[in-house]
């Protein structure tokens, strides 16, 4: 896969970690999925155009204007994103990278760009590698950061992880 959403080097490619890398897979996949919808958008309206007899017209000009207008707006946010979600999940070097209260100190990805079904499955994965029952539900308990991460999802997880202690 080809990566121009941002400028990375192919050195910084092969440092990122595997979250690293699916967040910039995922971005790169919406970005060319954006682009090739814009251009779907401007043959469309190429072709209403021409089959309207003004295909000397000026409007599939300005059409192509805008939509690569929009398209650069909406893949810069894209971008930006996709920046600052990989320097909040790159491995904690002892630096400040503070999040919203114990952020860094989870051993799970926190992206709160993700589904609250992604959410859920990479945090009960997390805990589920937890052998000791005992230890994996007295973590899960103090986790701060799962419960808001979860949200409703916290007390279903709770009870998902009970089951396995059992």
């Amino acid at each position: 896969m080809q990566f121009d959403i941002i400028d990375i080097t192919e050195d910084r490619l092969k440092e990122l970690s595997v979250v690293q890398m699916k967040m910039l897979r995922t971005a790169q996949q919406k970005k060319d999925e954006l682009v090739r919808k814009f251009e779907k958008e401007l043959n469309m309206f190429r072709a209403v155009v021409f089959t309207s007899g003004m295909k000397n017209s000026t409007l599939i000009e300005d059409k192509d204007r805008e939509l690569r207008d929009e398209l650069g707006y909406q893949t810069a946010l894209l971008a930006d994103n996709l920046i600052y979600n990989m320097s909040l999940n790159e491995p904690s070097n002892g630096g400040d990278i503070g999040g919203d209260g114990g952020d860094e100190e989870a051993g799970y990805i926190v992206d709160y760009t993700l589904t609250y079904n992604e959410r859920y499955i990479i945090v009960r994965d997390y805990y589920l590698a937890i052998t000791d029952p005992d230890e994996r539900m007295a973590l899960y308990a103090a986790d701060e950061t799962a419960k808001k991460y979860l949200s409703s999802y916290y007390t279903t997880l709770y009870n998902v992880l009970a089951t396995y202690s059992k």
